[in-house]
């Protein structure tokens, strides 16, 4: 679990020092990301005990939206005054999101069968 956490907190740390270097507008983690899904992907998976570290933080990634909904509870007063522009960029961003899943899932499916040609249908 530790070599597991420590390879995170590296890729982590690889995407703060690119966007460092390069000045990008992206979060360091964001970009430690997309390091680290190319390097599982070109390696063809993730070592187990990575994925099994992964699941175990996933399994408590609501936690993370504690803090997030104690600052609206205390900041409820300048929040309430952006009801309108909140609320339509929850809903625009939820159908964007519902629609760009849906249009992946249908490439993903359209190649899979591509692949297997059609014999799975």
């Amino acid at each position: 679990m530790i070599g597991a956490l420590t390879t995170l907190l590296g890729y982590q740390l690889a995407g703060e020092i690119v966007v460092h270097l390069l000045a990008l507008p992206v979060p360091g983690p964001v970009v430690g990301m997309v390091l680290l899904f190319l390097s599982l992907w070109a390696r063809g998976s993730a070592p187990e005990p990575l994925r099994d570290t992964a699941s175990g933080m996933l399994q408590h990634f609501s936690l993370l939206f504690v803090p997030a909904g104690v600052g609206v509870m205390v900041h409820l007063q300048r929040v309430s005054g952006e009801v309108w522009p909140i609320l339509v960029a929850v809903l625009a961003s939820t159908a964007l999101a519902i629609a760009v899943s849906a249009l992946a899932m249908q490439w993903l499916i359209r190649m899979r069968h591509a692949a297997h040609g059609d014999a799975e249908r």
